[in-house]
């Protein structure tokens, strides 16, 4: 009966997580939609780089639900620092940037929303890895340190 429980619990918090993922998306659209209507510009930084990491931690956690998988789960989570790196090294160009261009702003801008809907994506990927894990195996990962000691939420 537990596991029957932990799988109705599961089902509904990774169901809000893919529908916050889609609304994320869809800002990422209507940034994307409003840069290219405009003249052609250089993206300064790996945002290219922060999408695909990003997009394979959601497809790794995605398989990690279907095949009930809390190894492929657990290198999900693993993943999530890289990608909170990535986002405050581009915040640290983008404020660069702009301090030495400000008719740039605008575009840094928009392109700085993308960084952190992305890094927002990943942190949803790794909430969906983290209720594989307790599905599969009753832990609760979400409130335990790097070496594995529970801490208090």
């Amino acid at each position: 009966m537990a596991g029957n429980l932990r799988f109705v619990v599961s089902s509904l918090k990774i169901n809000n997580d893919l529908e916050r993922i889609g609304d994320l998306a869809v800002n990422i659209c209507r940034k994307a939609k409003v840069l290219a209507a405009g003249p052609p510009i250089a993206i300064p930084f790996d945002l290219a780089g922060m999408s695909t990491k990003t997009q394979s931690m959601l497809r790794d956690s995605i398989d990690a639900m279907v095949n009930l998988d809390p190894q492929l789960a657990g290198a999900v989570c693993g993943r999530d620092d890289e990608i909170d790196q990535m986002k405050r090294q581009i915040r640290r160009q983008t404020e660069q940037l702009i301090a030495a261009d400000p008719s740039r702003s605008s575009e840094l801008l928009r392109l700085l929303a993308v960084s952190r809907n992305l890094e927002r994506i990943a942190d949803l990927a790794t909430n969906i890895a983290e209720d594989v894990i307790y599905l599969v195996e009753g832990r609760i990962v979400r409130h335990q340190n790097s070496n594995g000691v529970t801490t208090s939420p």
